[in-house]
C-alpha cells in the first residue's frame, strides 16, 4: 500500500491559489502532499472517509518555551515582574538536564495532541550542552516539526559573573548544533536562534548576536518588552547598520512606536504575538492591530504553559476577539457606533496560526498550507460533533468552533501521530508520571530555599 488518501473532506488549504474545497480528495506520498482533487484514484492505497471532517493545515505554534510544561499552572498568578523573580532566577536554576527532556517532550505531544504539527520551541534554560542536547532529543523523539530557538539563562550573576544582559549568544554552541543533529536545515527539526535583542542585552552584545545570526543564515527571536529598555535607541543602530530585515523576528513587540513598526514590516521583520500571556501577565494590550496596519508578517504563540493552556485554537480566537474589541471601541470613540462590519476575519485569524506562522519561522516553503509539493503536515477535525455542527463556513467553524476534542488525526511529514482521537506515543502514562516528579521535585526545592535561604 503506497500513500494515504484522504476522501470526500472539506479542505481548507490556506493557499490563496488554490483556496478551499467543499468536497475533495487530498493524496500524501512519501511524506509530501501529491495532490488535492475530486475522484482521486483509491487503488493500493489508505483510505480515510472524511466524511463529516474539514482538513486543515497542521497549527503552527510560533512561540513557546516547551521548558516549562512540568511547571503547568505554577506562573498563573504571576505578574511578569513576579514571573522574571521566581522563575528565571529560581525555578529554572534548578533544572536538569533529565527536566528539560521529559517536559519538552511531553510538551511537545501536547502540542500534536492538540493539533499543532510545528512548534518554535523557544528555549532559553540551557546552562549546559546537555540541557540543549535534551530539548534537542526531545523534539525528535516527540515526533514534531520544530525549530529549535536556542537561548540562554537568565539568573542573577553570583559575584564575579556578568549579568546576562552582557553576555554574548555563544557561538561554539551554535557550531556545535550545526555540525550534529541540527545539521540538516530542511530537517523536521532545525536550528534558530532565541537571542536577547536591545531591549534585554547591551548594544555590544545585541550587533554580536544580530551578526552572528545573520553569518549561519539563521532565524533570530527575540522578546521585546516588559519593562525599561537595557539599551535604549538599540533597535536604531541596528537599523542603521543594516542589520534588521528578513529572518529577524520579534516576540511581544511592546514599545515599538508606529513609524519604526512601518520600517520593520516593510523590511520583512516577523512578529510573534502571545496575546492571552501578554493580557495576563502585564505586558500590554497586543500588538495585534498595529502590526496589521503596518502590514507586517504576524504569527501567534502560547507562550507558557506554567501559566495557561497550549491550545491554538484558544489561542488565535483570543488574539481575534481582542483586537476586534479593540477595533470596536476605537470605532465607538471616533465616529460613536460600531464600525459597519468586522475589521478582522476569520481567515486572517487561521492564517496567523497557520501559513503566518511557518513564514515567521522561516519554513513556509515546506508547511503552513496545503499545498502540493509542502510536507503532509495536516490536521483532520470532526465537524459532525455537536459543538460545531452544522457547518456554514468552515474556516469560521474552525476558528470559532474547534478545539481539542475536535481533533481526530494528526499528521507530521505523512506520519500520523494521532489517529482517531489517540495520541500515538509510546509510555504516555509512565511519562505522564516522570513529568510530575520533575515539577514536584523543582518546586520542593526552590521552596525550600526560600525557606532556608
Amino acid at each position: 500500500m503506497t500513500g494515504t488518501l484522504f476522501k470526500d473532506a472539506t479542505i481548507v488549504t490556506m493557499d490563496p491559489a488554490l483556496g478551499d474545497f467543499p468536497a475533495a480528495d487530498l493524496l500524501v506520498e512519501d511524506g509530501r502532499i501529491a495532490a488535492i482533487g475530486r475522484e482521486i484514484p483509491a487503488e493500493g492505497r489508505e483510505v480515510v472517509d472524511c466524511r463529516g471532517r474539514i482538513l486543515i493545515p497542521g497549527l503552527v505554534n510560533a512561540h513557546m518555551h516547551t521548558w516549562q510544561t512540568a511547571l503547568r499552572a505554577v506562573a498563573s498568578n504571576w505578574t511578569l515582574l513576579e514571573y522574571f523573580r521566581h522563575v528565571h532566577r529560581g525555578l529554572a536554576t534548578l533544572f536538569r538536564p533529565e527536566d528539560i527532556h521529559i517536559a519538552t517532550l511531553a510538551g511537545g505531544w501536547n502540542q500534536i495532541n492538540c493539533g499543532t504539527t510545528t512548534l518554535g520551541d523557544w528555549c532559553h534554560n540551557n546552562p549546559t550542552p546537555e540541557h540543549t542536547d535534551a530539548a534537542v532529543d526531545a523534539l525528535f523523539e516527540s515526533g514534531i516539526r520544530a525549530v529549535f530557538l536556542h537561548g540562554s539563562p537568565k539568573p542573577d550573576p553570583k559575584p564575579g559573573q556578568p549579568h546576562f544582559s552582557e553576555v554574548p549568544h555563544p557561538r561554539g554552541e551554535v557550531e556545535r548544533l550545526l555540525r550534529g543533529r541540527l545539521a540538516d536545515r530542511g530537517g523536521r527539526v532545525t536550528l534558530a536562534l532565541a537571542i536577547l535583542g536591545p531591549h534585554y542585552s547591551t548594544l555590544d552584545v545585541s550587533m554580536h548576536d544580530f551578526r552572528l545570526a545573520r553569518e549561519f543564515g539563521l532565524v533570530a527571536s527575540m522578546h521585546q518588552g516588559g519593562g525599561e529598555a537595557r539599551t535604549p535607541g538599540g533597535w536604531d543602530v541596528l537599523e542603521s547598520s543594516d542589520l534588521v530585515g528578513r529572518g529577524i523576528n520579534i516576540v511581544h513587540g511592546h514599545g515599538l512606536p508606529a513609524e519604526q513598526l512601518d520600517r520593520f514590516a516593510d523590511l520583512g521583520v516577523s512578529f510573534s504575538v502571545t496575546p492571552e500571556n501578554e493580557m495576563t501577565q502585564g505586558h500590554g494590550f497586543p500588538i495585534t492591530g498595529a502590526v496589521r496596519r503596518a502590514g507586517g508578517t504576524l504569527s501567534l504563540g502560547v507562550d507558557l504553559e506554567s501559566v495557561l493552556s497550549g491550545d491554538m485554537f484558544t489561542v488565535a480566537r483570543m488574539a481575534l476577539g481582542m483586537q476586534r474589541a479593540l477595533d470596536n471601541d476605537e470605532s465607538r470613540r471616533s465616529t460613536g457606533s460600531i464600525p459597519e462590519t468586522s475589521t478582522i476575519t476569520t481567515r486572517e485569524a487561521l492564517g496567523w496560526i497557520t501559513i503566518d506562522g511557518a513564514r515567521a519561522l522561516g519554513i513556509d516553503d515546506r508547511t503552513g498550507s496545503l499545498t502540493p509539493g509542502k510536507q503532509a503536515d495536516l490536521v483532520l477535525l470532526r465537524a459532525d460533533d455537536l459543538n460545531m455542527w452544522p457547518v456554514h463556513d468552515p474556516v469560521s467553524s474552525v476558528v470559532m468552533q474547534a478545539g481539542l476534542a475536535n481533533v481526530d488525526s494528526v499528521m507530521v511529514g505523512g506520519r500520523f501521530l494521532k489517529r482517531h482521537g489517540r495520541l500515538l506515543a509510546g509510555d504516555i502514562e509512565n511519562r505522564k508520571q516522570e513529568l510530575a516528579e520533575s515539577g514536584r521535585r523543582i518546586v520542593a526545592e526552590i521552596r525550600l530555599r526560600e525557606q532556608t535561604g
